[in-house]
């Protein structure tokens, strides 16, 4: 990787081996069985802020990586605002609006990788383990966890920060994942997250 672009000209900054993935939280709700998923989408979002919190604390990564809803003109900001005004998940919106200092990629379909600069993203970030959260269990986390496996990246994806339509198919995902993908699906408070010391060598000087 060139060193002149170690931070991607300052717009990616933070080093960290961990990185916190929120997979389509901020989402309309607009489809067959939203209700069914809100059920749990709710109280999911509350455990989900919470460990948002612990890792904004260790200096890990925050990343946003939502679906473009078919719309390839998406600005994310605009989507915030729409989700949390005017649909059904607003109060999960309301609760995980994204802050100025977390990151975003934009995925066209099920996996955050696919045609998108996640992977760049985490390069940068220096990047090791990923915490995978979101929605839904069974389909864009696991598309997303597929990928990230592929790329050997170590996988934890908390029990209690995902949702599926139904505790049984979000609960065949987990154990798919474990099994599968080596991913670590312990509760989201027993997940280890300290400060890691930034990369030691002068950024000043790479910049040159």
């Amino acid at each position: 990787m060139p060193e002149i672009n170690f931070d991607l000209h300052g717009s990616a900054p933070d080093k960290h081996e961990f990185a916190l993935l929120l997979i389509d939280v901020i989402n309309d709700f607009d489809f067959p069985e939203s209700n069914q998923l809100l059920r749990y989408a709710r109280p999911m979002a509350r455990n989900l802020l919470r460990l948002k919190r612990r890792a904004q604390k260790a200096g890990v990564p925050v990343i946003y990586v939502n679906d473009n809803f078919g719309r390839w003109k998406s600005d994310f900001r605009r989507t915030v605002e729409h989700c949390a005004r005017q649909s059904r998940g607003r109060k999960v919106v309301e609760l995980l609006r994204p802050e100025e200092s977390d990151y975003f990629v934009l995925k066209p379909k099920h996996s955050g990788f696919f045609s998108t600069t996640l992977e760049t993203l985490l390069r940068y970030l220096e990047t090791q383990n990923l915490i995978l959260t979101g929605i839904a269990g069974n389909f864009c986390v696991l598309f997303t966890a597929n990928d990230a496996y592929m790329r050997d990246f170590k996988l934890f994806v908390p029990a209690d920060c995902t949702v599926s339509n139904t505790k049984k198919e979000n609960d065949s995902a987990l154990a798919l994942m474990r099994k599968a993908l080596k991913a670590d699906i312990r509760p989201s408070s027993r997940i280890a997250l300290r400060a890691t010391q930034k990369t030691g060598r002068n950024r000043r000087s790479r910049r040159q």
